[in-house]
């Protein structure tokens, strides 16, 4: 693989995530082309996706177009893929595996269209080197994508493998945890560099406070993985890799400079929640505690109070949850003077229990529940 070829790189995210993502981006110096819901185009260097998969927190995966070409049938698929040059980007001991989505009248089902991908690959590189890779569902090798719209295609090379979502250090996730990248996100959205007081109520077991400690820090979230799709091609450049890690963390911080708050009612989530932060490495920079939320320190200055509570998602549950919003309410008025409160819920409903009118609704999704961050100013 050509460390040094230019073409269009996708950044795929999850839906209402992209404007956060552009932002990123941007900040590490990429010329952003397009963005739509779920994802980011810039046009780079294919070795530019080291540093993305590095550095990015709100991302899912990177993906380094590789062809794009009109497209009528399988067979049509299969001979064009066949003609490109896989030799020369999977090694023939390797193990690959093929995603794809497709909306075309002639494919019923889109793993037909995987395995006639998968079939020109294999026998390309079966045919130039004498044998041919293995082939699977797992992506934590080689993970080709293919996008098949109408009668176009597009071939992509995902160089993340699983998706950056997957940072590793969630070992206990308890029920419907937040995701690291939308965790990330909300945190974005509310504002938080690290330069600020972080208080995180209701903290489960504890994605938004370790992902603030990471932004606090500045260390890269790639930092935490040791396998990316990228490092089972040929001519992966692994001087240049070990050179940016490096670097990243010579650039991290030792400690926050301003305090992180973690609180639950439940010990076993605060017992999840310190062992999740330790496997990161952040578990001494995040004070965790077992209280009820409204016992929650909230030290003087200012900053950002994030509650992430349920927001009844099963019938009756919404009815027993007003008065908990109602008091988030007036833990915001009794103790978070000079700070912004946020909510990150998907029902809007018992937001109005809150008794405190939002300045900001920031649109997001919880899987594929509509959610909204609130922003309330508290003076």
């Amino acid at each position: 693989m050509d460390l040094n070829y230019t073409n269009n790189i996708l950044i795929t995210c999850a839906r209402g995530i992209s404007p956060f993502l552009e932002d990123e981006i941007k900040s590490l110096g990429f010329t952003v082309e397009s963005s739509h819901d779920t994802g980011v185009v810039v046009r780079s260097k294919f070795i530019d996706t080291y540093r993305l998969n590095l550095e990015l927190r709100t991302a899912f995966n990177v993906l380094f177009l590789l062809k794009e070409f009109r497209c009528v049938s399988p067979d049509d698929l299969y001979s064009k893929a066949y003609s490109m040059q896989w030799e020369n980007i999977v090694p023939e001991d390797e193990y690959i595996s093929v995603v794809s989505q497709v909306s075309n009248p002639k494919i019923k089902n889109s793993m037909f269209a995987n395995q006639r991908l998968k079939d020109a690959i294999v026998d390309r590189i079966l045919k130039k080197a004498g044998r041919r890779p293995d082939s699977g569902p797992d992506r934590r090798n080689i993970v080709i994508n293919l996008y098949w719209k109408n009668d176009k295609a597009w071939i992509y090379l995902n160089t993340s493998g699983t998706k950056l979502a997957d940072r590793g250090y969630r070992k206990i996730p308890l029920e419907a945890p937040m995701q690291e990248t939308l965790a990330s996100a909300v945190l974005s959205a509310a504002g938080y560099t690290g330069k600020e007081n972080l208080i995180n109520p209701m903290c489960g077991s504890g994605t938004i406070a370790i992902e603030a400690a990471l932004i606090a820090l500045n260390k890269a979230p790639g930092l935490l993985r040791s396998n990316y799709g990228f490092m089972h091609l040929k001519d992966h450049d692994k001087t240049y890799w070990q050179d940016l890690r490096k670097n990243a963390l010579q650039k991290a911080e030792k400690k926050p400079r301003h305090p992180i708050i973690a609180t639950d009612i439940r010990k076993d989530a605060v017992n999840a929640a310190i062992k999740n932060a330790k496997t990161c490495g952040v578990d001494h920079l995040i004070d965790f505690k077992v209280c009820d939320f409204r016992n929650t320190d909230v030290p003087k200055g200012a900053g950002a109070v994030i509650f992430n509570p349920e927001y009844g998602a099963r019938m009756g549950e919404a009815e027993k949850l007003a008065e908990t919003y109602k008091e988030i309410g007036d833990f915001f008025k009794q103790k978070c003077q000079n700070y912004s409160g946020f909510i990150f819920t998907g029902n809007l409903d018992l937001v109005k229990k809150v008794g405190l009118r939002s300045s900001r609704r920031i649109p997001f999704y919880a899987g594929d529940i509509e959610c909204r961050l609130l922003k309330y100013d508290i003076y």
